[in-house]
């Protein structure tokens, strides 16, 4: 398999953490990692609409050919294809709270941040627009408040003991505001912690790069 991917971008980001935690679990995947140039442009290639036809990354390769182009799809197939020490386990509860979680930070969070730190100060040149980004800062509040929670047990990961999904989504937004020098935490020392505490983890200190 071969996973066509650009390092700083959320979603790509968010397929190689959960690639570093499977294989420090001791599950090897064999996927080739290929970035695809997004600054210049490679993603709109026709070598790579090829691929992906929205012209997005990550792409995933499959062994028959065939391509996943969706980051949560690509995970969740990957979770099917390689079942022992799945990153989501337990109870169909504790499985549907992990599920909850991870699109709670993925579509009220990852989003928002993307977009604040394209409005803050883009990496792709986009005008600062200080309006839409207190806009986007405002919007969110709530799950931030939401995490910060979550966290107020004490437990060392958003779902408790063992890594998640949720973990990996909210670390690769988290390195796009970091990389254009901005901070969406505030006063909430409990996701700071947990933040500092994720990436000193073996797994995704070999991904992340800011």
């Amino acid at each position: 398999m071969k996973l066509y991917m650009v390092p700083l971008a959320p979603n790509p980001t968010k397929v190689m953490l959960y690639i570093a935690e499977r294989e420090a679990l001791g599950t090897q995947m064999g996927i080739e990692q290929i970035v695809v140039n997004t600054v210049k442009g490679r993603h709109k290639q026709p070598e790579h609409l090829a691929r992906n036809p929205f012209g997005t990354v990550p792409t995933l390769e499959l062994d028959d050919g065939s391509f996943i182009v969706e980051s949560l799809a690509i995970i969740e197939y990957l979770e099917d294809k390689f079942p022992h020490d799945a990153l989501l386990a337990g109870t169909p509860e504790q499985r549907g709270h992990a599920r909850d979680v991870e699109r709670v930070i993925d579509l009220r969070l990852g989003g928002p941040m993307g977009a604040y730190g394209h409005a803050v100060n883009s990496p792709l040149g986009y005008p600062k627009d200080l309006t839409r980004a207190a806009q986007l800062e405002a919007a969110m509040q709530t799950p931030l408040d939401y995490l910060e929670k979550l966290l107020s047990d004490g437990r060392p990961l958003l779902l408790g003991e063992r890594v998640s999904i949720a973990d990996c989504t909210l670390a690769a937004s988290l390195q796009f505001v970091r990389y254009v020098e901005a901070d969406v935490f505030g006063e909430r020392p409990l996701l700071r912690a947990w933040d500092a505490r994720y990436r000193a983890r073996p797994a995704p200190a070999s991904v992340l790069r800011w």
